[in-house]
Parts: C-alpha cells; structure tokens; sequence
C-alpha cells in the first residue's frame, strides 16, 4: 500500500463467539472450532478501507487436498460461500460451510486481488477445526431433542453397565471428550487408520460421511492389525500395562497413545474399548451413547446357536478350533445418523463396536448396523447385520461330548441371549432399558416371525421349540458379599406322578465376564430320590478361603447343575452366573466449589475381606477438576481397617462435574465411588466509587 504497511494488519478469529454459538467453548475457548452447516465470523483488522474495484478471495486447504475456493455469494447447499461487510478499517467476513462439509482442520487464505485479477497480498492467519453438527437439520448426523443432544453430545461423564442380567451394577467413566487437546487426538486417531496412511487423499475426501468416519473409529480403538489405540487382554497378567478394571475414564488412554506416537496402550476390555469410542464420537459431533447386553452370545459359526461343548466332568470340551461363546456382559456404541446409503427404515441409532471380534471387510470392526434393521431381522444391510444380531438374539445349546465322542445335548436356552439392553438414562444416572429397541417381546408373534425370517436368512433352519420334562432344576441364591460365605440353594422339583431317582452334579468355577474359566472351586455328586409332586434342596455353602484361589477381578461365580436319570431321555442342566459385591469407596467434597479455587476432596474406604490388602492405590479423576491422579496407601490395610486420604485439586471447568475414584490392591481390585462437584464460575466483585 501507499503508506508501506499492508492491508490486513491482523485477523480475529473471535473464537469466543463463535465457540459459544456452536457448542464448542467448553472444548477451547481459544482456538476456532466450528461445526459444519452452521455460519461463522472472521474479522480483518486493515490499514484502510478496501479500495475500489479491489476484492478478497478466500481459500480453504484441508490435508493434502487441492484448494477450495469459497464462493463470493450464496451458492447451492454442498458450496462454501462469505459475505462481508465492512466498516472503518475492519471487515467482518462470515463464512457459510455446506451441512456435508468434510470434518477436519483447515486452513484458510485471505487474498486482496486487483481489479484485473492479481494477487496484492495474502495473509493465511485464520486455522479452524469443522466438526459435525447434530443441531443442523441439513446434517446427516441431526439429533431434533435438544435434551438427548445434551447427553449425547455434551456429557462428559457416563454410567456403564455391568454385572449380570438378574444382578446390574454399574461404574462411573468419564468420557472426558471437551479435555486438553482430547480433540486434536481425535484426528490424530483418524490420521493413523489403514485407509489414511495408504491414501489420505481419497480418506480425507471420505471423511464428511459418518459411517465411514465412525466405522474407522471402531477400527482404531483397538489395535488389531492397524495403529490402534488399545491392546485387549482379558486373562491376567496384565503385564507391562494397565489392567482394564483400572482404567476410570477415557482421556488418560487417549493421551498416553498419542505421546507414544500411536503405540497402543496396555490393556482394554469390551467397556473400555466403548467408552473410548463413544468419547471420540462425542468430540467429533456424533451423538454416542454406551449400551450394555446382558448374556451376550458371539456366534462365530454364523449359525444362530452358541453351542457350548462340555466333557462328562461338566468342564468346556477342549478345542483348537475358535468356538462360540456367551459373555454375561458385552458393551458396544449407538450412534446417531441417517443411513443414505441403506434403504428407508434404517436411520437413527447405529451399533458400533469397537472390540476386536470378527473380521468386516478385513478390519477388526463392526457396524455401523441399524438397530431398527436388528429388530425386524433384516440382516442383509450393512454392516455385521448377522453378527449383531445374533448378540442379542441367539440360542444357547449346551452338549456332552461323551467318551465315544458322540454328542448329547443337554439344554436348549432360547430366552437368556440379550437381556435387559441397557444405557444411561439422559435423566440422570440411572439405567434406561432400551432392549425393545432391539427386539420384539419374548414369545410374541412378531419375535417369531423376525427370528424365522432372520433364521433362514442366515441357516435356512427353523427355530423348534423342546417339549418341557416333569423335572425342574433350578439354582437360587442372595447377592453375595466378595469376602464372605455364603449359601447356594438347588433345588429338584419333580412335577410328575411317580418318584424320581437320579445323580445330581453340582459344579462351581470362577469364571471372567465373557465366560473364560479360571478354575474349579468346588464339585459334588449325589443321588437324590425326589418323590412324586414333591421338591428335593441340596445347600452349597461357598467359603471365601475356596472361591479366593481362583475368582478373577469381575468377582463371578459360576454353578452349574446336571440332573441325570434313567426315566428321562435327556439329562438337564441349568447354569447359574453369580457377581459378588463390594463395598464403594466413599468420596466426599465438602464446600462450594469454584473455578480456579483450590479445594479438598475426603476419600476412604473399609477393608471387606477377612485377610489384609497390600499395595493400595486410589486412582481419581474428573473432567474439568483434575487429570488422572494416583494416591498410593502405604503399609497393610488390615480386615475391617479404614483408609483414608484427601487429594487438593483446582477445578478448570464450571458445571456439574464427577469426581471418580478406584480403588486397588493385590487382592482386591476394581472399587469404585463417584461423588457430584458443582462448580461455579468465578465472579468478581463490582466495586462502587464513593
């Protein structure tokens, strides 16, 4: 210019206007991130007004892609465009993004041309991230509740489900989505898929669909045959890492990968691999949820059966071969979208799952699949429409191979698999059953009709039912304590008109969560003589000094029940899965909690055990008060001893906060507390003069 200074003198990006509008201030308040399908406002500072005849081009530069040019009016709905408007020597540009823009950071260019067309000068200042915009009607990730958007965008802390179908606990996680630098990992993670780091032209241009953006998310959250953030283990040692009971929250997983240069971390399980995608999820704008299915079966032989192989000792037939299994638990993701690419009826809630199970189209992922197309049995659309289905759908058989190694079945279970499908409530923190989103009620018409129809879709037989014996098994027991002893009650009931002599087995193992044994803790063979119309009780009593030497760190009993007599062509059997509880560590925050100001939190818990604990260590945690945290108890914590500790911390964050708390040792793990911190913001006080 005539004065020697240019004539864009500084850009601001009012990143606190823009965050706020759209949703993202709690993210940063510094840097711009927008969301897409949603308008947005530079300021140029100029040394003058633009000259006559003179006008700014704008440019967009996203990866390795060529250049995009905004367009200078309002242009068709899959165009960038801006107006400006100026005034003394600022011009306030707004820039309008289409709702199926690509997601990612960009970079944008300012250039003042000539009236003939050159460039005087450019200045490239402005960086923003675009995310998705469930608020956006145009968006194909568009959520109409603002309610559910604040729960499944916005939350950054969770429940998730556990436990057993007939005995559900639940764990504090804090997602953590909105944490330092959560976001940049979040493309970090798509940066390292397969598909980016063979092409990343062809994955950039990829990334404004959310199938195909959540699909690679579910492949990165494990490590299996990729850069992926989490190594699975479900058998101890957990040698060299973290255990997965340990872990309280996503954010501390996600950073150590990334300051590993995309080394996987050391270990996850089905809910840790969820909860990390449902917190990438959150961050990049897709509305996420964790669900929880009770008795979960994974049929690898695509035949609608989980067909468990036992010896003539009731232990699993050993063999090489990978086998179908059920899991008391398995947690996966929902995620919110349109399907474009399915026909009508599949939009909405999508599964997703992020653990390492089967292959899909050569990735370690699954979904996304419709939840409405698991309902009606219709496996045809994708992704993993059988295999989904058959978690929540299929039969368990259980069989004897016998010495001859002929097979005799023994139990047909048609109503156990995927029970009680469960998330957290957007009302609170409490379980919101959404299995009738999965699957007709038990029995009904429309159950049968989706089964068959699914059925030979995938087999081509038909689902018969078994005609019911005169003998009854059944297992009953309290909600046990982890440290005490405790009863089991079987009972034998004969419904028939003449007495009834058999040999009754009773088994008990500690098991893992998805069915793995880790030992025999007690066996007894009777025989029982059970007259007609009339119940036989046998009582196991379970001590802690047994069940101790081999129960994992899910605390999970298994009994089984094997009634065999002459008088009946099949023998019976019937399988208990009993979780023991412990105690929660208590956490407490007295005081009123305010932005930047230091406070105390009180945390202790009580020994349950009849035995001493050793190495002790709390691990605390909250998004918005304090990273991952760990307080280690010196010496032994004696039966019935209390532990106490108090932690300061300084909250960063304003709003309703978790502070969540586990506790560890060597032979108890997995203890949880969880206490509510509202904090304020930090006001200043308005001083009158006199």
């Amino acid at each position: 210019m005539a004065d020697g200074k240019g004539f864009i003198v500084d850009v601001d990006v009012r990143s606190y206007e823009n965050n706020w509008a759209h949703r993202t201030s709690e993210i940063d308040p510094e840097r711009l991130i927008v969301r897409r399908g949603q308008a947005f406002s530079v300021t140029l500072q100029c040394s003058q007004p633009l000259p006559p005849k003179h006008h700014l081009v704008l440019l967009l530069h996203l990866g390795k892609r060529n250049e995009i040019k905004v367009q200078a009016e309002r242009g068709t709905g899959h165009t960038w465009w801006f107006n400006q408007q100026g005034a003394q020597d600022e011009i306030l540009l707004t820039l309008h993004s289409p709702a199926d823009a690509i997601i990612g950071q960009y970079r944008l260019a300012v250039l003042m041309m000539s009236p003939d067309g050159r460039i005087l000068e450019k200045t490239e200042k402005v960086m923003f991230h675009l995310l998705f915009n469930p608020w956006c009607k145009d968006d194909v990730v568009y959520f109409p509740d603002e309610s559910l958007l604040q729960e499944y965008v916005m939350n950054e802390d969770g429940v998730i489900y556990m436990g057993t179908w007939d005995y559900i606990s639940s764990i504090p996680w804090n997602y953590g989505q909105f944490e330092d630098y959560v976001l940049d990992i979040c493309f970090e993670v798509l940066d390292n898929s397969n598909a980016a780091l063979t092409d990343s032209e062809m994955d950039t241009e990829k990334r404004s669909d959310p199938v195909y953006v959540s699909r690679t998310i579910t492949a990165m959250v494990n490590s299996n045959g990729d850069r992926g953030v989490l190594n699975g283990r479900w058998v101890e040692p957990y040698t060299g890492g973290v255990p997965p009971y340990r872990w309280t929250g996503s954010v501390p997983i996600l950073r150590q990968w990334s300051e590993a240069g995309a080394r996987p971390v050391k270990y996850g399980q089905c809910w840790v691999f969820a909860a990390v995608a449902c917190t990438v999820m959150r961050c990049l704008g897709i509305p996420t949820r964790t669900i929880t299915n009770f008795c979960s079966a994974h049929d690898v032989d695509g035949n609608l059966a989980v067909d468990f192989l036992l010896n003539e000792k009731l232990e699993n037939f050993n063999t090489r071969n990978k086998t179908d299994s059920s899991w008391n638990f398995h947690c996966w993701i929902e995620s919110w979208m349109r399907r474009d690419d399915l026909p009508r009826g599949n939009n909405g809630w999508q599964v997703l799952d992020p653990t390492p199970q089967e292959l899909s189209e050569g990735e370690f992922c699954c979904g996304p699949c419709p939840v409405a197309a698991i309902k009606e049995g219709n496996l045809n659309v994708k992704y993993d429409a059988p295999f989904v289905f058959a978690e929540v759908n299929a039969d368990i058989i259980h069989w004897v191979v016998q010495q001859d190694g002929q097979r005799r079945r023994i139990q047909v279970d048609k109503v156990s698999v995927g029970q009680n499908i469960s998330t957290k409530s957007v009302y609170g923190d409490h379980r919101e059953d959404v299995t009738q989103h999965y699957k007709y009620p038990e029995g009904s018409r429309e159950e049968r009709e989706v089964y068959e129809k699914a059925g030979r879709q995938v087999t081509g037989v038909s689902n018969e039912r078994a005609e019911p014996g005169r003998l009854e098994l059944s297992i009953k027991h309290a909600r046990p304590v982890f440290g005490t002893d405790f009863d089991v009650i079987v009972k034998v009931k004969n419904k028939g008109e003449r007495d009834v002599h058999a040999q009754l087995t009773l088994l008990v193992m500690a098991i893992m969560y998805n069915s793995v044994h880790r030992g025999e803790c007690q066996r007894k063979t009777i025989s029982v003589a059970v007259p007609a119309l009339t119940a036989h009780k046998e009582v196991l009593r379970l001590r802690y000094e047994d069940y101790a030497k081999c129960v994992s760190e899910h605390r999970l009993i298994t009994v089984k029940a094997f009634l065999d007599t002459p008088e009946e062509n099949e023998p019976i059997m019937t399988v208990a899965n009993i979780p023991m509880s412990v105690p929660e560590v208590l956490v407490q925050v007295p005081g009123k909690a305010v932005v930047h100001k230091q406070m105390t939190a009180y945390i202790s818990f009580i020994n349950p055990l009849p035995v001493p604990l050793n190495n002790g260590v709390f691990t605390v945690e909250g998004a918005g008060l304090l990273s991952a945290t760990e307080i280690r108890v010196s010496g032994d914590i004696t039966p019935g001893q209390r532990v106490a500790v108090k932690l300061s911390f300084t909250p960063v964050r304003p709003g309703v906060r978790k502070l969540l708390v586990d506790f560890d040792s060597d032979r108890l793990y997995d203890v949880k507390g969880v206490a509510t911190v509202i904090v304020r913001k930090r006001y200043s006080p308005v001083l009158n003069g006199s």
